[in-house]
């Protein structure tokens, strides 16, 4: 790109970012806590980023690890990286040592970007990875002591750097890798062109789906917006979720609204109050469950400027939909659908009224979407075929470092490549997909699949249920019997007879859980997505004692 942002020719995430932010320099571009930056400011603090990165010898194609909480300082990593052609790596912030390790290894990460107060951890494993070379430190007041790192302070870095450009030319083909969230198993590098993830991830130059993507890269300065669009992704900005909405508003023009640190609902409602935020992204019940706790302890809350409530990455639970509606009652609320093997595919959209199901279906985007039986022959509709949720078109090319899995999941079909996701489905008479669950947890029961989405979403019905996360545990008779990890409501005094009668009513008597334990807390990712691991271990220890 040119000085002035002129000629966009590429569908480059660096290139559309420059353009985009010399066309509107004085608007602003993100908000998080006290600090507001405009597109200038932003585009200025990420030049300074990867003048210095390239100076600590980070090139193309080098991984630099993005290991933050929330923050804009997330986002200045990742437009950094993409202007010196470096992969930004998202990494949770709740990992352990050895967790980290396993990431930063397979990653092949060359250079470091976290807060201070993750000091001890990246001590403790650093040592280990020989090619990890450079820290920056972005100071949180934790005061830990980063000596034993020789890293250098991010603030200081930034200063001490060229404001402007003099990068070379990038391409679409540039990489872009984003990491699973590893609750079913380890983390796994999802590696893009940035110009496929431009597309399917991050709106194609029409976010909020009015317009169409767009043909040409010429094109998306034609799209940035010319009303207030301003949206808050609540997820952490390491989850695609928070990641894709964010650049995709960004790229569009839009401004960014951050909430530092973790998870504060009722920080989250004073920020839509007083920024007037238009689109608000959650991740499923595990986020919007605290979200009407705060509304109702310290709400009401002025949410007029609410016209869209999106969901993605998990789905919400019925009664959950409707209060949101009742809150929000001008706001289309957009359970969405996809992966970060295949970026957005489809959505179910709920508009005033009541809902009476979960996201069990949803609405096809596009033809790019299919479901793929056994046989990898497309499910018809109205067949009754069960199948896996597939996706040909514009996909990753495969897992990082992992030659194996991706050959498992991206397969030729019909003259195409196609990724296979986890995801279980069958298809309607009207072409909707109806969503089963995902098969690496589904339950084999006497011969019967269960799929544990469909019974937390009966339990989560429940009034007397806070949440729920639904596993199989070993049984003599049936090969495995389906149980339950319940936290109730505070006060509730629901117990494991009336959620089985309650169940009953809402699936099959084989679905219905033999064993249930109750919990104080149900341990989830950062983003709300169920850890079954965790959920195993205690079902299992509890059943068996």
């Amino acid at each position: 790109m040119g000085e002035t942002g002129e000629g966009l020719r590429t569908f480059n995430l660096a290139d559309i970012w420059e353009a985009v932010a010399d066309r509107i320099g004085d608007r602003e571009a993100v908000v998080c806590g006290e600090r507001r930056l405009t597109f200038s400011q932003l585009e200025e603090r990420a030049n300074r980023l990867a003048h210095r990165l390239e100076a600590l010898g980070v090139g193309r194609g080098d991984h630099v690890g993005v290991y933050l909480e929330n923050g804009t300082e997330y986002l200045e990593v990742v437009l950094a990286a993409f202007k010196i052609r470096a992969v930004p790596i998202n990494i949770n912030y709740r990992y352990v040592a050895e967790e980290l390790r396993y990431l930063f290894d397979d990653a092949d990460l060359v250079s470091l970007v976290f807060h201070r107060s993750l000091t001890p951890r990246v001590a403790e494993v650093a040592p280990q990875l020989s090619k990890l070379k450079s820290f920056l430190v972005v100071d949180d007041g934790s005061g830990e002591d980063i000596s034993v790192l020789d890293a250098a302070d991010y603030d200081e870095a930034l200063e001490a750097s060229e404001s402007g450009r003099g990068f070379g030319p990038r391409s679409g083909d540039d990489r872009y890798i984003l990491y699973t969230g590893g609750t079913t198993g380890r983390p796994k590098g999802v590696v893009w062109r940035q110009e496929d993830a431009f597309f399917a991830c991050i709106g194609g130059g029409d976010p909020l789906r009015l317009k169409g993507v767009v043909d040409e890269p010429a094109e998306i300065l034609g799209r940035v917006i010319d009303f207030d669009f301003v949206g808050l992704p609540v997820a952490p900005l390491m989850h695609a979720a928070a990641q894709w909405t964010s650049l995709s508003w960004l790229y569009c023009g839009a401004k960014v609204v951050l909430i530092p640190g973790s998870l504060n609902p009722a920080a989250i409602w004073r920020a839509v109050e007083d920024e007037k935020v238009g689109v608000l992204v959650v991740v499923g019940d595990a986020v919007v469950r605290p979200l009407l706790d705060a509304w109702d302890a310290d709400g009401p809350f002025d949410v007029s400027s609410l016209y869209s409530i999106g969901s993605g990455g998990a789905p919400l639970s019925p009664k959950l939909k409707d209060r949101l509606v009742e809150i929000a009652p001008k706001a289309l609320v957009v359970d969405g659908f996809g992966s970060s093997e295949t970026g957005a595919q489809g959505s179910q959209i709920l508009e005033g009224g009541k809902t009476t199901g979960g996201v069990t279906r949803f609405e096809r985007y596009d033809e790019s979407t299919a479901v793929l039986a056994e046989d990898l022959e497309v499910v018809e509709p109205g067949s009754g075929t069960v199948g896996r949720v597939a996706m040909c078109g514009r996909i990753p090319l495969g897992y990082y470092n992992d030659e194996e899995k991706t050959n498992a999941t991206f397969v030729q079909a019909h003259g195409r490549r196609w990724v296979l996701t986890g995801d279980m489905a069958t298809v309607g008479a009207d072409g909707t997909v109806e969503l089963l669950g995902r098969g690496s947890v589904c339950i084999n029961t006497g011969g019967e699949k269960v799929y544990p989405e469909e019974v937390e979403l009966a339990l989560k019905s429940h009034d007397g249920v806070y949440d729920s996360v639904v596993v199989g545990l070993p049984d003599d008779r049936w090969g495995e019997k389906v149980a339950a990890v319940v936290r109730r409501v505070e006060g509730a005094g629901v117990d494991a007879e009336g959620l089985v009668a309650h169940c009953r009513k809402l699936v099959a008597g084989y679905k219905v859980p033999r064993e249930f334990v109750f919990v104080d807390e149900i341990q989830r990712s950062p983003v709300g997505k169920a850890d079954y691991r965790w959920a195993r271990q205690v079902a299992a220890s509890a059943t068996s004692s």
